[in-house]
């Protein structure tokens, strides 16, 4: 009950078998334990994808490399905790240089996570649709994916390369550092911030490994359906925000609402159920358990726990 039927290294192989599919790898965003329940609940996707930027959101600071990987690899934990499914977690630009980034696998690794990314901005990071970033030279890049690979203890673990060089140094640029990229042992490619259908299309057809694409809103990047994407040849996608926003901008809504109207009777029927959460919480299952083990007669108490001997 307290822990995956699967454990990391399934998870791990499940990815991969995902990723070498001729199916699209589908990754909504968890923002806490119980929405990557929920997400392997509905059971239409793949895996779960925990946003560094959600990470540091739901701590009340921005995206700009202010977590800390104690912080990240104690959230990462308690989703691939609460899933089967496999869990591809933001390791921001490997929380330092590339020893940082070894210690940082082994953290992940360790917490049950089946899959991270680097990235190859300068640190501290910022997000990846907005003006004002930089990329660090593409040695040092390299040296962080080879130090990452180098630490990984289970094969069976996913290194992720992202590259935020289209937006900086031009598209070009960026094919020719997923290139180099995946020849020091990146498993796949993070895309960030493409802007459009073809642009995605040229990065697919000039890069022979596999590609995750990255469909977050109010960015720089065309929403294309996973479907769509499917047909360019991506292997995975990721929606990092969308739950965490649906979630903040519904909750906003509510609280303004009873702020004016002293109630929340009208969103009763926009909420999940008490029913819903129970069953997602698996409510019953700890009920029974509760009463195999701790639903004693006055007698068996006395007799186990005062001096009966046992």
């Amino acid at each position: 009950m307290f822990a995956p039927e699967r454990t990391p290294r399934e998870r791990r192989q499940a990815l991969r078998d995902s990723l070498a599919s001729e199916t699209i790898t589908k990754l909504p965003g968890a923002f806490n334990p119980l929405t990557a329940r929920l997400i392997e609940d509905i059971g239409a996707f793949e895996g779960v994808y925990v946003s560094g930027a959600v990470v540091a959101n739901d701590l009340g600071l921005p995206d700009i490399g202010l977590t800390t990987l104690t912080e990240v690899a104690h959230r990462g934990r308690q989703i691939a905790r609460a899933t089967n499914l496999p869990v591809l977690i933001d390791a921001d630009t490997g929380f330092g240089e590339p020893m940082s980034a070894a210690r940082t696998v082994a953290e992940f690794e360790a917490a049950g996570l089946a899959a991270l990314h680097l990235e190859d901005q300068v640190n501290p990071k910022r997000c990846g649709h907005l003006d004002g970033k930089e990329v660090v030279p593409r040695e040092l890049m390299l040296r962080r994916i080879t130090a990452a690979v180098r630490e990984r203890s289970d094969d069976a673990f996913v290194i992720c390369a992202r590259t935020d060089a289209a937006g900086i140094e031009g598209i070009d640029e960026a094919i020719e550092r997923a290139k180099a990229y995946a020849d020091a042992g990146a498993d796949l490619i993070f895309t960030e911030a493409l802007y459009s259908e073809s642009d995605f299309a040229k990065f697919r057809a000039a890069v022979d490994v596999p590609l995750l694409a990255n469909m977050t809103e109010f960015g720089k990047t065309e929403l294309l359906s996973a479907s769509t994407l499917q047909d360019l040849g991506y292997n995975a996608v990721i929606w990092p925000v969308t739950t965490f926003r649906i979630a903040m901008g519904q909750t906003e809504a509510m609280l303004r609402d009873i702020a004016a109207t002293g109630t929340q009777e009208p969103w009763l029927d926009k909420m999940q159920h008490r029913s819903r959460l129970y069953e997602l919480v698996r409510y019953e299952d700890y009920n029974q358990f509760d009463q195999s083990v701790f639903t004693y007669s006055k007698d068996t108490y006395s007799t186990t726990f005062e001096g009966g001997g046992r």
